[in-house]
């Protein structure tokens, strides 16, 4: 009775020790000879089994957990159950090895589309931020220059009123002078006719004082006729003697009037050659004041037709003023359009780049982020 109570304990002292974990224990000091022989083998070869089992797993395990999937439990010499849980295990472990891997690859391409993405992200941010700058200075130097712009169309404004109210000036001018050459060539006209009728009276006068000058040519040759008749008279008288003294002294009379007579018609010639003369002399000038008065005639309707022609050119000028007008007054208006969009432009600009910083700070968060849960990762395969 006292052997199997000492064989009990020595059985239960080794399996209470391996309910405790403790796998170590064994029977020793086994007498083959003895009938529980047998008993205490095969307790200590369930012990070895089980140890080796817990030990291997143990280790598999620890390399998995250290994220090491090479080692796998030793099946050689595992039997039944134990044999099964160590191919389910190492199954598992290959398996999450696989996982692992793949996730590995996953998380390493994550990173890397991440990585080329946020490098999109901030390239496009910090071009946007380029963008918005030169988008506000554009805007800025646009500005300016509509500004200036403006103020040139204001006084392009000015300048053209102020050439629309000297065009007018200038057609009222115009239109004035042209009555005035009208008025001149009518005068003109006038004059030319009245020359010609003064041409012709006095060219009658020239005739007359040509035919004077035949009656006195003929006058003087009646008085030389005349005297040399007294003369004749006389020379009979002085051959008579005292009967032609009375005929001599008729013959001395007539030969006086003869003779004053013919200093009468010298005088008379002298007087109607200077009548000749001046009357040539003043067919001659009014012969040049008609030629210049119709000289100035033809320049008159020169003038008139220049003046015509300026007349037609200042309307077409007055018109093309008033379009300009109309033109620089568009252009005001539009340049007054363009400041505002240029103002809503920087305004724009102003919230794009606002946009762009956000955009690059969220980047950056996105990247340290990234970075982060990439070392996270890493701790975990």
């Amino acid at each position: 009775m006292s052997d199997i109570a000492e064989i009990i304990e020595k059985a239960a002292s080794v399996c209470e020790g391996a309910a405790q974990g403790n796998l170590e224990s064994r029977i020793l000091n086994i007498d083959n000879d003895d009938p529980s022989a047998r008993l205490y083998h095969s307790i200590n070869d369930m012990m070895d089994r089980t140890d080796a089992y817990v030990r291997e797993s143990q280790t598999c395990m620890a390399f998995v957990a250290d994220n090491k999937f090479f080692r796998l439990i030793a099946e050689k010499g595992m039997l039944g159950s134990f044999k099964q849980a160590s191919q389910t295990i190492n199954q598992a472990t290959n398996s999450v090895d696989d996982k692992m891997t793949n996730f590995s690859g996953v998380v390493g391409e994550f990173n890397k589309s991440m990585g080329g993405a946020i490098e999109v992200v901030q390239s496009a941010a910090t071009q946007l931020q380029s963008s918005s700058v030169s988008l506000d200075s554009v805007a800025s130097e646009t500005s300016d220059r509509a500004t200036t712009v403006a103020a040139a169309a204001e006084q392009a404004s000015a300048n053209v009123q102020t050439v629309a109210t000297a065009t007018t000036e200038l057609s009222s001018s115009i239109t004035e002078i042209s009555e005035q050459v009208t008025r001149s060539a009518q005068i003109s006209s006038e004059a030319v006719d009245e020359a010609k009728v003064t041409n012709e009276k006095i060219q009658g006068l020239a005739e007359a004082a040509a035919n004077i000058g035949e009656v006195v040519k003929l006058i003087n040759d009646i008085a030389s006729q005349t005297n040399l008749l007294a003369l004749n008279a006389t020379i009979e008288a002085a051959r008579a003697g005292d009967a032609g003294k009375g005929f001599a002294v008729v013959a001395s009379e007539v030969k006086n009037l003869a003779n004053q007579t013919a200093r009468a018609t010298d005088e008379i010639g002298a007087q109607i050659t200077s009548i000749q003369s001046a009357t040539n002399e003043s067919v001659q000038a009014i012969e040049n004041i008609g030629q210049t008065i119709g000289n100035l005639d033809e320049i008159g309707s020169a003038i008139a037709a220049a003046i015509e022609e300026q007349g037609a050119a200042t309307q077409e000028i007055s018109r093309n003023v008033e379009e300009a007008s109309v033109g620089t007054q568009e252009v005001t208006t539009n340049i007054a359009q363009v400041s505002e969009s240029v103002t809503q432009s920087r305004s724009a600009a102003g919230e794009v780049n606002e946009s762009s910083d956000i955009l690059t700070q969220n980047a950056q968060r996105l990247n340290e982020e990234m970075e982060a849960f990439a070392v996270e990762v890493q701790k975990v395969v």
